[in-house]
């Protein structure tokens, strides 16, 4: 029984820490889906705007934080602050998450392209 016991505990173990890992995304994955699907509206550089807000130091900061920006009113009324789960949230469907938002993105459907555009984000400094 105390051998039973141990082996879930293992397999339970492994899949938890798959699981994390998979949450943590890769940002070099990240890097390159960001340049194809969020570049055109978005910059890396601080300062620098397009038709969206620049995202440099975007995790962890306030929505609608850059200054040099004009933010919808439901953005700058939203209280949200860009974490890691909140900015899955909003990736996935930006429209249901800001109702009134100006971003007229449909999201990334698929998890795994979320996690990695996530943890590419997480490398950019302000």
């Amino acid at each position: 029984m105390r051998f039973k016991t141990l082996t879930l505990a293992a397999a339970a173990a492994v899949v938890l820490s798959a699981g994390a890992a998979k949450a943590e995304g890769d940002a070099a994955a990240g890097e390159a889906l960001f340049k194809k699907r969020c570049a055109v509206c978005h910059a890396v550089e601080a300062g620098k705007n397009k038709v969206g807000p620049s995202l440099a130091g975007v995790v962890g900061a306030a929505a609608g934080h850059v200054e040099s920006y004009k933010y919808s009113k439901a953005m700058m009324d939203s209280g949200l602050t860009w974490d890691e789960a909140t900015l899955d949230e909003y990736l996935t469907d930006p429209r249901g998450v800001v109702k009134g938002t100006k971003m007229a993105f449909p999201g990334l459907k698929k998890e795994e392209e979320r996690a990695d555009v996530i943890a590419y984000l997480s490398t950019l400094g302000q």
